[in-house]
């Protein structure tokens, strides 16, 4: 081929805020497939938060981005010539590809996805990751019963949309905090959600005893800092913290802020579990399945922040979820 394919490869490790010079936009020939190879073309890129903690050399559940390496990504690519057996031209496949325009993939990792049946970024918010996040970490590692009061941190982004509302549909009192007017009240008239904090505003420990007056049961945090602290007050007896992400810590220069009322979980002999989505992935067909039936009711409505533009976009989009300006997934639509 005589295409250019754009990529972001990581150029320095940031610390603190991640900044334009940590990142190399480069320019490479497309390659063709070998065998047992498909080529594609990237439509989606997927931005997380988690993706700031894959920068820092540090041990944790995945390997760092190496400097000078494509920075890692989910996305979605439709198939532009293939080698290989399972996947076609005009497929759309959902992998960690990366972000660039073009891929070559040996099929391990990836999934062919139907866009008829919803559009390619959903496959990566509400039926990706962030939706199996939801999923397990609600039902499995919150261990989730009908009738319980549930509090969601960083309620308007990917996860938090998605598990607040399988809170409502297993018959929950949900309550949400997020930043700002806007997102609270798409929490509570869009969404379902009984009540919205807005943590910029409001007292959070104050309004969490009005809105959760008999406590806790359980904790879905994504933020972590102060308002995991508050959470931790608030707890009702044997109440599950279910530790997601800490999105407030992680452009941290000092050292991440721990909770400093984790007594709470002594006395209401409650628990507080980390958990990493990957360990679930032999169930993650049971809960896609189970998340598009509630979708198909209309029980949980996808909320998705589409941008639109080129790879070289993708370091500014990036910043776009550590200012709080995504409402539900983010993602970055390629042109």
């Amino acid at each position: 081929m005589s295409a250019t394919n754009r990529q972001i490869r990581l150029a320095a490790r940031p610390t603190g805020e991640v900044k334009p010079e940590d990142w190399e936009h480069r320019s490479v020939p497309v390659e063709d497939p070998g065998p047992g190879c498909f080529a594609g073309r990237t439509r989606v890129i997927s931005l997380d938060p988690a993706m700031r903690g894959w920068l820092d050399d540090r041990p944790s559940y995945l390997p760092p981005v190496g400097i000078g390496e494509v920075m890692r990504a989910g996305s979605v690519v439709e198939v532009t010539a293939s080698n290989h057996p399972d996947f076609r031209p005009g497929d759309h496949v959902v992998g960690t590809f990366g972000v660039q325009e073009y891929v070559v993939s040996d099929g391990r990792g990836a999934m062919k996805v139907d866009t008829a049946l919803a559009p390619p970024s959903t496959y990566l918010g509400a039926l990706g990751m962030p939706g199996m996040t939801a999923y397990f970490g609600l039902l499995d590692v919150g261990a989730l019963k009908d009738g319980e009061t549930v509090v969601v941190s960083g309620a308007a982004g990917a996860v938090g949309t998605i598990a607040g509302q399988i809170a409502k549909a297993k018959g929950c009192r949900v309550v949400g905090i997020a930043g700002g007017p806007r997102k609270c009240a798409m929490l509570t008239e869009e969404l379902g959600f009984d009540a919205a904090i807005d943590y910029r505003a409001e007292d959070v420990r104050k309004a969490l005893r009005e809105h959760a007056p008999d406590g806790i049961d359980v904790y879905f945090d994504n933020v972590g800092g102060d308002i995991l602290d508050a959470a931790l007050t608030r707890l009702a007896m044997h109440a599950r913290v279910v530790i997601c992400g800490a999105i407030s810590q992680y452009n941290n220069a000092t050292p991440v802020k721990g909770p400093s009322n984790y007594l709470s979980l002594l006395v209401r002999r409650a628990r507080m579990e980390g958990f990493v989505v990957f360990d679930y992935a032999k169930r993650y067909g049971q809960a896609a399945q189970e998340i598009a039936g509630w979708i198909g009711e209309g029980r949980i409505k996808v909320k998705e922040h589409v941008v639109k533009g080129t790879v070289d976009d993708f370091p500014e989009t990036l910043q776009m979820l550590f200012r709080g300006e995504n409402v539900g997934k983010l993602v970055l639509e390629l042109a």
